[in-house]
């Protein structure tokens, strides 16, 4: 097919153009960028439930998997009168409108802008600085293997169930696995992040021998929980979506009883469609399940009164009250030698906005990632 041709689709009551369709996004099976439309096409109703009234960061993959993406904020100036977005503000004062995808048809116009996997905020259009989503991200760490990981959401599992919230686990579609928590929108992201550091820790302190809750890497063994994927403007990506890989798996939602034996490279393009027509959604209901905090922000406060205080932030964000110093442990001169667990006490005091109780965090500060490549310049929508 030659490059100048497209085709059009019928889509949610809307036209989508779908330029050069045989475009290649993965070799290595041949999938085009048409076979990855038709997969959203087929999964739409499981993926919008993570992806409605969400701002929504588009990776763009223009040329597919072989090349580094484009990591795109805005939305190019030149869009269809039906596309949604919401306007979101960076820490620098400027703004940007970002994609909110609320129907298939804004699945479609991204994936013909070289968009695979979706990355959504946890937070809704109509209150951005009240997340409704903890996510626990397990990373495991060079040479850990991937039953590691499935024992670990196990152990996160107990400590949410402990806690008065039901986590909601799918394969992350690379190389560990995601437990999303629905929230009610009742706290900053502040917050929720507090309280994901302390169920990491409490994770750690159960597990010590496959889990860690140490964001320095030196500092790491086993496999990971990303507490700081919970701070504002950090992203992952969605519940079913196709991830960049060579086989193209999919981030797809579990039951908590397949876990123990799941095998992310069974989970493709080519399979989980079929997977939902005959299992179902594994998280149809998180929507209906929301909870509260408040265990585990109980749990915080504890650590906090025995002295271990908040943890470090990513680098690019503001260095923040009550953080320990930000330094490599290895080039501390002050730090004592002995690297300790999840329940020792640390430098550092409480989160900012934090006293020690249980009263909700204050309106954050307008802080987040710097922008990374790629705002949205017209040229950069140049349709292949």
């Amino acid at each position: 097919m030659a490059r100048s041709e497209h085709t059009m689709l019928e889509l949610a009551g809307r036209e989508v153009r779908l330029s050069n369709p045989a475009k290649v996004y993965f070799p290595k099976p041949g999938w085009t960028k048409l076979d990855l439309v038709e997969y959203y096409v087929a999964v739409a109703d499981a993926a919008l439930i993570h992806l409605r009234e969400r701002p929504t960061v588009m990776k763009r993959f223009v040329n597919g998997i072989n090349e580094d993406p484009i990591w795109q904020k805005r939305v190019p100036s030149r869009v269809p009168d039906w596309l949604e977005t919401t306007t979101v503000a960076f820490p620098s004062g400027r703004t940007a409108e970002e994609l909110v995808a609320n129907d298939v048809a804004h699945l479609a116009w991204a994936v013909n802008l070289g968009v695979i996997d979706f990355n959504p905020w946890p937070a809704r259009r109509a209150e951005l600085d009240a997340p409704d989503e903890l996510r626990v991200d397990l990373d495991p760490g060079e040479g850990v293997g991937w039953d590691a990981v499935r024992r670990t959401a196990l152990v996160v599992r107990d400590v949410l169930e402990e806690h008065g919230l039901r986590g909601y686990p799918k394969t992350s579609g690379s190389k560990g696995i995601h437990v999303m928590v629905r929230l009610e929108p009742e706290w900053d992201f502040l917050g929720v992040r507090r309280a994901a550091l302390a169920l990491a820790r409490e994770v750690e302190r159960r597990a010590p021998d496959l889990a860690t809750s140490k964001w320095w890497k030196e500092e790491r063994h086993g496999v990971f929980v990303d507490y700081n994927q919970n701070a504002r403007d950090r992203t992952v990506a969605s519940c079913y979506s196709v991830r960049p890989t060579v086989d193209a798996r999919v981030s797809c939602a579990l039951e908590w009883d397949e876990v123990a034996d799941v095998e992310p490279g069974d989970l493709r393009l080519d399979t989980v469609p079929e997977r939902l027509k005959t299992v179902g959604d594994p998280a149809a209901t998180i929507d209906a399940n929301a909870g509260t905090l408040d265990g585990l922000l109980e749990l915080a406060r504890r650590d906090e009164e025995e002295g271990i205080g908040d943890a470090p932030w990513p680098p690019h964000f503001p260095k923040q009250r009550g953080e320990p110093k930000r330094v490599q442990p290895s080039r501390d001169k002050d730090r004592p030698t002995q690297r300790g667990r999840a329940g020792d006490p640390q430098p550092g005091g409480p989160p900012p906005g934090v006293r020690g109780g249980l009263n909700k965090a204050p309106k954050p500060t307008q802080f987040g990632a710097k922008p990374r490549t790629g705002q949205g310049y017209a040229h950069e929508f140049d349709e292949e």
